[in-house]
């Protein structure tokens, strides 16, 4: 159900994108990356680098990002824009993530979620896979690089 946001809700949630991002950008944190689509302050995009030592290695990510008007007491709507295979995403670019789901607190903010996909990258939980074929492929790592670079690749920028 959509809902009017009130003068102050949007003053709320304006102002704290507004430090995130502020934030964000001064800490330079290599790797991930995210920012205002254009002046909508409640739709991101951002990338995201496989990190070293990982099967994602060498391989960027675009992810969208959309806050709901009584953010941060809500969890942002995240999803792969770029193909993604991951015992964690679905073939829609949906992530299985506690921090997204039940696990979710106002002290998160847009880093902690970037740096918690980087991290889920290289160590996905397998508990709770969207992609049950690449969490049974997980422990095949050749295999598995495989299918992550072919699907990867099969996105046309």
């Amino acid at each position: 159900m959509n809902r009017k946001m009130n003068t102050t809700e949007g003053l709320n949630v304006t102002k704290r994108l507004q430090n995130e991002l502020m934030q964000l950008m001064m800490a330079g944190i290599p790797g991930v990356t995210a920012f205002p689509e254009s002046d909508n302050l409640l739709s991101w995009v951002g990338t995201i680098e496989g990190a070293p030592g990982t099967v994602y290695h060498g391989l960027s990510y675009k992810i969208s990002l959309k806050f709901p008007v009584n953010y941060p007491y809500t969890a942002p709507t995240i999803k792969f824009t770029t193909p993604c295979f991951h015992p964690n995403v679905d073939s829609e670019g949906n992530i299985c993530l506690d921090i997204l789901k039940d696990k979710w607190s106002a002290v998160y903010n847009v880093q902690t979620i970037l740096l918690s996909l980087q991290s889920l990258l290289g160590e996905p939980n397998n508990d709770s896979p969207l992609n049950t074929y690449a969490a049974q492929m997980w422990d095949k790592p050749e295999e598995f690089k495989k299918q992550v670079i072919k699907i990867h690749n099969s996105v046309s920028y």
